[in-house]
């Protein structure tokens, strides 16, 4: 039992308020998950200027690598802390800041990457990390969020959802797949490589594969449904894009509301009770098997 939370922001008055709506959803479904927390958050101009890129790391503690990133880009790259988490930023391509960072510190678990979207991963409840994060200051256009409570993998930041694998893509989920190590080998043998056992991570990189390859996200979305056993509710974001997909049974819950002002997404009502003007929205339970999409 997880729970998940995402909101796209459509009226742009109510984006400096995204981060206080969503730190309040969140933490509204900490006992879903006690064990970890994490939260993507696009187009936040706290952590993202206009022109620049991000990469999330797992900060091991050492400052050595810093200097490292920045001789390998050949340019300067800002490091800002947040808890476990690390965020590089450098006016360049996400492709030359993400290689810098490879090449430069490979030992450092990379988390999240993007022109748009900045992750932050951490262990411990969500009410404490999001405090820590500083996301109730923070605007933005959508942002994605998780609380977990570890069934497959340990209890650590690395195997915290969002799983951010491409530029924007990022992943939560709630439930299992009981077919992920098959899935992994597959697509190892693809050429796809991973930063923990998470079964999650393995959806992700499927559809971060597939999107690669062609696929639009709801064509990525319809092949899990085809690939994947298990049961689960998958909320994905883009860059511009919100969509939402449970299994063929529909066994694990999820809940959506929609006005003109906004879409949300997440395990249970009680956290999107509080958003504004959530008494006119409208409100429903996606699907079995259904991909939803909403572009901001």
């Amino acid at each position: 039992m997880c729970g998940i939370a995402a909101l796209q922001v459509r009226d742009p008055a109510l984006r400096p308020r995204l981060g206080a709506l969503m730190a309040e959803m969140t933490c509204r479904l900490v006992d879903r998950g006690p064990d970890a927390a994490g939260i993507a958050v696009y187009d936040a101009p706290e952590l993202l200027p206009a022109g620049w890129s991000a990469v999330s790391v797992l900060d091991p503690g050492e400052a050595g690598w810093r200097d490292s990133v920045s001789a390998a880009l050949g340019s300067e790259v800002d490091v800002r802390l947040f808890g476990p988490t690390a965020v590089l930023r450098a006016r360049a391509t996400t492709a030359a800041l993400a290689g810098a960072v490879r090449s430069a510190a490979p030992e450092l678990t990379r988390i999240g990457r993007g022109a748009h979207a900045v992750t932050l991963k951490g262990v411990g409840l969500a009410e404490e990390l999001t405090e820590a994060f500083g996301i109730g200051a923070m605007g933005g256009t959508q942002a994605i969020a998780h609380t977990r409570m570890a069934t497959e993998s340990a209890v650590v930041a690395s195997g915290s959802h969002p799983f951010s694998v491409d530029d924007d893509l990022c992943l939560v989920h709630n439930g299992s797949f009981s077919n992920h190590a098959s899935v992994r080998r597959t697509l190892r043998r693809q050429g796809v490589d991973f930063d923990s056992e998470n079964d999650s991570e393995v959806a992700a990189r499927f559809i971060g594969h597939r999107m690669t390859a062609g696929d639009t996200l709801t064509e990525a979305l319809d092949r899990v449904v085809a690939v994947f056993d298990g049961f689960y509710t998958l909320v994905v974001t883009t860059a511009d894009t919100l969509a939402v997909l449970r299994d063929p049974i529909a066994c694990k819950p999820a809940i959506v509301a929609e006005t003109p002002a906004w879409v949300a997404v997440a395990s249970e009502y009680r956290a999107l009770a509080e958003l504004p003007s959530v008494e006119t929205a409208r409100i429903f339970e996606p699907e079995p098997g259904r991909v939803y999409t909403w572009t901001s």
